[in-house]
């Protein structure tokens, strides 16, 4: 049996398939978690073979996450289960460490069917996320838009797009004020963007964070 665990912020979807799961015998469900570090945590605690990952969660997102926990745990077979496809997004799950994208409108058929194919050592794409990879293999450059951030400054677009001040994004990442100021000045330098609006437009775009009506 593959110790799993599943990483999903929207709580319906989390316990739909916790109650999936738990019936499959190849699978020992030992964990779910709704939130980027916590999951962190509990994936470092229970060291799993297994993992299904949503793209977007909150405090650390997904690419973030997956960057962390494949640091300790090398061998974790990683599916990607998530609403919000681009080829940014996709490429930077891959090479982070997924074995697989699966799309959350390709249906439990496709799901399940990617998680045996990533437990069972292969790589599994949806129907949408295989499309856009074919795209990025012949347009390669409409997936490099992030990649001259460094880790410290997706983190920091993130929490700015999540609307913390910098007070709370300092506190939260254990750095300084100045420190905050300073990276957000070469985000909008670097990305030549210059209001939070126009910031979290950006994360939104490459998957950072959900899309919010009022922008």
């Amino acid at each position: 049996m593959k110790r799993l665990i599943i990483i999903e912020d929207q709580t319906a979807i989390r316990e739909m398939l916790v109650e999936i799961l738990r019936l499959e015998p190849d699978y020992d469900l030992v964990g779910e978690s709704g939130d980027g570090q916590s999951a962190l945590a509990l994936c470092l605690e229970k060291k799993p073979d297994l993992i299904v990952l949503d793209a977007k969660l909150p405090g650390l997102n997904g690419v973030d996450l997956l960057r962390r926990v494949v640091r300790q745990l090398p061998n974790l077979r990683v599916l990607v289960f998530s609403g919000y496809e681009n080829p940014v997004l996709v490429r930077e799950m891959l090479e982070s460490g997924a074995h697989g994208f699966v799309e959350k409108t390709a249906g439990l058929f496709e799901f399940k069917k990617g998680l045996e194919t990533v437990a069972n050592g292969g790589t599994y794409f949806g129907p949408t996320v295989a499309s856009l990879l074919r795209n990025v293999v012949a347009n390669p450059a409409a997936s490099s838009t992030a990649d001259f951030l460094t880790d410290r400054e997706r983190e920091i677009l993130q929490l700015v797009a999540e609307s913390h001040s910098t007070k709370e994004i300092a506190l939260k990442l254990g750095i300084s004020v100045k420190t905050v100021d300073n990276h957000r000045t070469n985000l909008m330098r670097k990305l030549n963007l210059h209001d939070v609006a126009s910031l979290t437009r950006y994360a939104v775009e490459i998957g950072l964070i959900e899309s919010k009506t009022t922008l």
